[in-house]
């Protein structure tokens, strides 16, 4: 007997591999996938202005970073824990109007580098209801006062009129992976929530339709309708557990990367797990010869960034 609805996910045409460079941005699911690519040693920058939660907010952030274009004094406003703007996550907040404005410049600087560079881009988009703010969409309330705001939700003509300029523009030539992330969304309410993913799920579906560098991940539909069961989301009954985002990393390898770099995953963990571990004994024989071991391994992919490990083995020497 079947006691799971699994998810067909076809493999891309063409895979990533250990030489591409990616580039993520989006809601706190796309933090998770990213950290997971990092620690596999891909070359990976997630989202140089914080977490995105709306598609408005993370195509507002490409086209910054695309033109390389830095924020304004008039971007950043006084709060009362400190300088902030409306278009960044408070992880770049600042003591003083000085450091606010240094974070997110340094931001836009890395951020617009990494977004040039990359051969991939990797978008999740959490929820199509934005809050607007003297008629501009804001990536963060920062807990300003609601009368500041208003709130409403995109609609699928919308999203994709903004994702075909970007599309047909600063992206046309990356390969673009689209996700819509499978975190509920319980404070913009149940009903809400489901009306939200459907309209983003439709943009989506319009702009894969539409571009042919354009792919779609089902990261929703993995949790939703394959795992589909409390126990593979967290405590607060949003957010995937950790169990339920190792299955989808799982299953976004099998879909996304070549087969070569699927095969050389396990021995990337190897290494990374070996660096991390903290020897009994450091000066024996014993952990020299592992150490001698590993580096071996770590000269058998040269294309792999291990600089950190290799260090690591080699003070041990």
């Amino acid at each position: 007997m079947k006691y799971r609805t699994e998810i067909d996910v076809k493999p891309l045409a063409e895979g990533v591999n250990y030489g591409a460079k990616i580039f993520a941005l989006g809601s706190c699911f796309a933090e998770s996938i990213s950290e997971r690519l990092q620690r596999a040693k891909f070359s990976v920058v997630t989202n140089p202005f914080g977490v995105l939660f709306n598609p408005f907010s993370i195509a507002s952030a490409l086209e910054r970073l695309d033109g390389a274009r830095n924020f304004a004094v008039c971007d950043i406003t006084a709060g009362r824990d400190g300088y902030f703007s409306f278009d960044a996550h408070s992880s770049l907040n600042g003591k003083s109007h000085t450091e606010a404005f240094a974070n997110m410049n340094r931001a836009v600087a890395q951020g617009s580098k990494a977004l040039h560079d990359a051969d991939w881009v990797i978008l999740t988009f959490g929820t199509a209801w934005v809050y607007e703010r003297e008629g501009r969409v804001v990536a963060n309330c920062h807990k300003q006062s609601a009368a500041e705001f208003s709130r409403r939700r995109l609609s699928v003509a919308e999203i994709v009129e903004r994702y075909s300029r970007l599309f047909e523009g600063a992206l046309r030539d990356k390969k673009v992976i689209l996700t819509v992330s499978p975190v509920r969304h319980i404070g913009d309410g149940l009903q809400e929530n489901s009306v939200s993913k459907a309209t983003l799920r439709l943009a989506v579906e319009e702009l894969v339709a539409k571009y042919e560098n354009v792919n779609y991940f089902p990261s929703y539909e993995i949790l939703i309708d394959d795992l589909r069961d409390y126990r593979y989301y967290a405590d607060d009954l949003a957010h995937p557990s950790n169990m339920a985002v190792e299955y989808v990393w799982e299953r976004f390898c099998d879909a996304v990367m070549t087969e070569d770099t699927r095969a050389k995953l396990p021995q990337v963990e190897q290494i990374v797990a070996a660096a991390e571990h903290r020897p009994f004994n450091p000066d024996s024989e014993a952990h020299k010869n592992f150490c001698r071991k590993m580096l071996a391994k770590v000269d058998m992919m040269p294309e792999i960034d291990f600089s950190l490990e290799k260090s690591v083995f080699e003070k041990h020497l």
